[in-house]
């Protein structure tokens, strides 16, 4: 495997995501890596187009805050973490991060806490594998 400078966990207080970033804390032991953690609010998922109230976005970005601080507080003082939230639909929004900070890998977690849970792998992990810019690996 080749240097491992950026690892990109997306996060989305899942079990799945739990353990997607014991994965990428593993990983980035191994290779002094940094790693960002990226939480996708999936605004398309609360009907964007009924204009949400200003509540309901606040509202949105406390969970967003409340799942990255959770995950955050799981990496080692010694790895340094970014935590960063973004809004869009989360399969694009990962792959496109991924190209914007020049990730190495990507360790998504194989199901999230998307509407439709149990399909093979989830949508979105399935869709970062076949369009991430570098490879990802996915944790069941």
């Amino acid at each position: 495997m080749t240097d491992i400078k950026r690892i990109l966990v997306p996060v989305d207080g899942s079990e799945t995501a739990e353990r997607a970033i014991d994965e990428a804390v593993a990983i980035a032991e191994i290779y002094g890596s940094e790693i960002h953690i990226l939480y996708v609010a999936n605004i398309n998922q609360l009907a964007i187009n009924a204009c949400l109230s200003d509540a309901i976005l606040e509202a949105v970005n406390k969970a967003g805050n409340e799942i990255l601080e959770k995950a955050a507080s799981k990496i080692p003082d010694k790895i340094n973490v970014i935590t960063t939230s973004e809004t869009g639909s989360p399969s694009v929004t990962i792959t496109d991060f991924a190209d914007e900070i020049k990730a190495d890998l990507i360790v998504v977690g194989s199901r999230g806490l998307g509407l439709v849970k149990g399909v093979l792998l989830g949508s979105v992990s399935q869709y970062v594998v076949e369009h991430a810019p570098c490879p990802a690996l996915v944790v069941k």
